[in-house]
């Protein structure tokens, strides 16, 4: 079993796949969100959306970083963490707003005090404020707060996003087929709309990033940020603190902490110009680079053999834990958390509109024909196959 199971978590939710798999799968059942009838308005012509999501353990890390430097800036990261994670889901669907969001918020209220409930909460809509800039409308509806402290060791910051938007604009995967190439969305670097360097770390894989990069005194410093039933030689096994410097101008616990981007002003503007050409949007979230896999419309392999270069963040903690290359790409989106599938020139386009944002984008792979379902990853770590 590898390390990041024996910390309780894995990266294909098998367990939930199963749970679900009896449910209603909706009107698209490989669209990459669910996707339901016109209840509210009653219109055939309309649909309606509704996602959870949320920062998952990244808010462990804020509280330490937090209670290290009293930086109360990375609670309105962990509060972009949670929207983006429900926003960018619903863009691979072609849902761009306006959008309803309503936060759930649980904490141990004797270690999170409300200057922090404040901090998430004013977060939540001041980043709504700056995605109005960029065309995207989100309305805050409110949500719930509560202190659940027998169930919850710090905090759990989640949210769910709901929006009404018509049939003949949604982007399915049933589209994608044999010679569409894919273009990868970088996750590092500085985007237009971003204050600083982003790592490009997202919402997925904190557990394992935590545990590997970070010394074996947090265990002791914050014994509340550890299940205590995990194995002792998966508890933070890596060599930095928080606060150490990095070649990327942020410290280490910033380097974890960057807020996961969105891509919503990019795409936007690619269904603008381009909508009947993209063939599948697909959010490179938990399973990283093997995240399409589970929206194949039949068999079909992906080969991604250009992909974007391996930022430092995914290197660091590759070297850190000594992680398997294949573990890592199914486990990180390790440089490019969007991918969309279309034709040569439309990928050409995509990539101009990217760069206009200040996100690196490239062809990073092609779709062909197979006998079933796979992935394969092509690149200087080795090559590696995904069923």
């Amino acid at each position: 079993m590898n390390r990041y199971n024996l910390r309780g978590v894995s990266a294909q939710k098998e367990d939930v796949h199963k749970a679900v798999a009896k449910l209603d799968q909706g009107l698209y059942p490989r669209a990459f969100c669910k996707i339901y009838p016109d209840y509210w308005g009653g219109d055939a012509d309309f649909c309606n959306l509704m996602h959870a999501d949320g920062a998952g353990t990244k808010s462990i890390l804020a509280y330490m970083y937090w209670k290290e430097t009293g930086d109360m800036s990375v609670w309105q990261g962990i509060a972009i963490d949670s929207i983006v994670m429900n926003i960018d889901d619903m863009l691979c669907v072609g849902a761009t707003g306006p959008f309803t969001y309503s936060s759930t918020i649980g904490r141990n209220k004797h270690l999170i005090p409300g200057e922090v409930i404040s901090a998430l909460i004013n977060g939540t809509q001041s980043y709504f404020d700056k995605l109005s800039d960029f065309g995207i409308e989100v309305r805050l509806m409110g949500g719930e707060t509560a202190d659940v402290g027998d169930v919850v060791r710090t905090v759990i910051v989640d949210g769910t996003m709901a929006c009404r938007m018509r049939r003949d604009k949604l982007v399915t995967t049933d589209n994608m087929k044999p010679g569409d190439v894919i273009v990868s969305l970088a996750s590092y670097g500085q985007a237009t709309y971003e204050d600083e360097y982003n790592s490009g770390m997202g919402s997925n894989g904190l557990t394992s990033a935590r545990h590997e990069m970070l010394h074996k005194k947090y265990a002791t410093l914050y014994p509340e940020s550890v299940d205590p039933k995990l194995p002792k030689e998966v508890v933070y096994n890596g060599k930095y603190s928080l606060t150490d410097a990095t070649e990327t101008g942020l410290d280490v616990g910033k380097m974890i902490l960057s807020p996961t981007r969105t891509y919503a002003p990019v795409v936007l503007n690619i269904l603008k110009a381009h909508f009947e050409n993209i063939h599948g949007i697909i959010h490179c979230s938990g399973g990283g680079q093997s995240k399409c896999l589970h929206y194949l419309p039949a068999p079909l392999r992906v080969v991604k053999n250009n992909l974007l270069p391996v930022p430092p963040l995914f290197k660091m903690i590759q070297e850190a834990a000594g992680t398997s290359w294949k573990e890592m790409y199914q486990v990180f989106n390790m440089g490019q958390r969007l991918e969309l599938f279309t034709d040569k020139d439309t990928a050409a386009e995509i990539v101009k509109i990217s760069k206009s944002f200040n996100i690196d984008a490239q062809i990073s792979g092609y779709v062909e024909a197979a006998e079933k379902k796979e992935v394969v990853i092509e690149s200087a770590n080795g090559t590696f196959n995904y069923f």
